[in-house]
């Protein structure tokens, strides 16, 4: 039994259990879950928070607001403040959520 270790993700049409606790595109990732489109995949800085390729949107749950480096790159383009996009190496996973992934090489709904 998994019990409370666990927390259920709904992300791109799968639900996945992923460690409470832990880093939101570490656990992706290890899961399989398909977080960067196309060429973005390669071209990330593997969570460091300064790409801006792994944005995605929290349709349900809850994060503590967005700080330092994350709030730094959510503020340029192709991102917006008010976008309501979070970065994925910069969350926790902390209870039951729904997230999805926009289109686009930064996740941001379209290409430049």
């Amino acid at each position: 039994m998994e019990g409370d270790s666990t927390v259920e993700v709904r992300f791109s049409g799968k639900i996945y259990r992923l460690p409470k606790g832990s880093n939101l595109r570490r656990a992706l990732l290890n899961a399989g879950a398909p977080l960067y489109n196309g060429a973005a995949s390669a071209l990330n800085c593997r969570g460091l928070g300064s790409c801006g390729t792994c944005a995605i949107r929290i349709l349900e749950g809850e994060f503590a607001p967005a700080v330092g480096i994350e709030r730094w790159r959510l503020s340029f383009p192709p991102h917006k403040p008010e976008s309501g996009l979070r970065l994925a190496c910069q969350l926790k996973v902390i209870g039951e959520m729904s997230l999805e992934k926009a289109e686009g090489f930064w996740g941001q709904g379209r290409d430049l």
